[in-house]
């Protein structure tokens, strides 16, 4: 069962969430708290295993609460669920030490795997932010075509992750490369994010095409 603490300053969207959640037995919403000194001083007797926390509270919003949260209470893990969707947010939230970043308009299925991913100690971004950041990340390369694959920014890729993208052309999971490297899930996912954004790769063809372009598959 996994323990969740709701931060958020607006009581209807506590409730509605709460209510969604209840039709999943392995989610427990175990407090509620409306601003982050609430959260902090509900923490002190309320056991919880994902802090959901909004950024916009009042009193002490989401990232005045990270650095207390972290010293006093490190084995919470923290998902954000916000409507702030700018890149700056997101970044200054993980730097602070969240795990996880969700937005409001998601479906309660995608918040639901945010928690579970969450819970587990594994970072998760929300669809529509991570589409958007990969955008702007292919935007920012140039306008070179995508498709160009032999001539465009695979060479700019390091020995690390010409390996990655082998085994990812070969056809192995994230989690069968990590195993096959000695080396963990999520920087296999930084490796593959990494090259996605180097290549302008739009899916996993895209991908194979350039292994094969570079020799690295036949």
């Amino acid at each position: 069962m996994t323990r969740i603490l709701l931060a958020d300053d607006h009581t209807i969207l506590r409730d509605g969430i709460r209510a969604l959640l209840s039709a999943a037995p392995d989610l427990e919403v175990v407090g509620e708290a409306s601003n982050g000194a609430e959260v902090l001083t509900m923490l002190e007797t309320t056991s919880a295993d994902v802090l959901l926390m909004d950024v916009q509270m009042p009193v002490l919003d989401g990232f005045a609460t990270m650095p207390e949260l972290r010293q006093r209470f490190p084995e919470v893990h923290v998902l954000v669920l916000t409507m702030l969707d700018h890149e700056n947010y997101v970044v200054r939230m993980f730097e602070a030490g969240a795990l996880g970043y969700v937005l409001k308009n998601a479906a309660i299925n995608e918040i639901m795997y945010a928690i579970r991913t969450v819970a587990a100690g594994n970072p998760f971004l929300c669809t529509e932010i991570g589409m958007n950041l990969l955008y702007k990340a292919v935007a920012n390369l140039g306008s070179a075509a995508p498709d160009d694959m032999s001539s465009h920014a695979g060479a700019d890729l390091t020995a690390r992750e010409l390996e990655v993208l082998k085994l990812i052309a070969e056809g192995l999971t994230n989690g069968e490369i990590a195993d096959k490297l000695f080396t963990s899930k999520r920087t296999i996912e930084t490796h593959r994010q990494n090259i996605i954004a180097k290549t302008q790769a739009k899916n996993t063809a895209a991908l194979i095409k350039l292994a094969v372009s570079r020799g690295l598959i036949s």
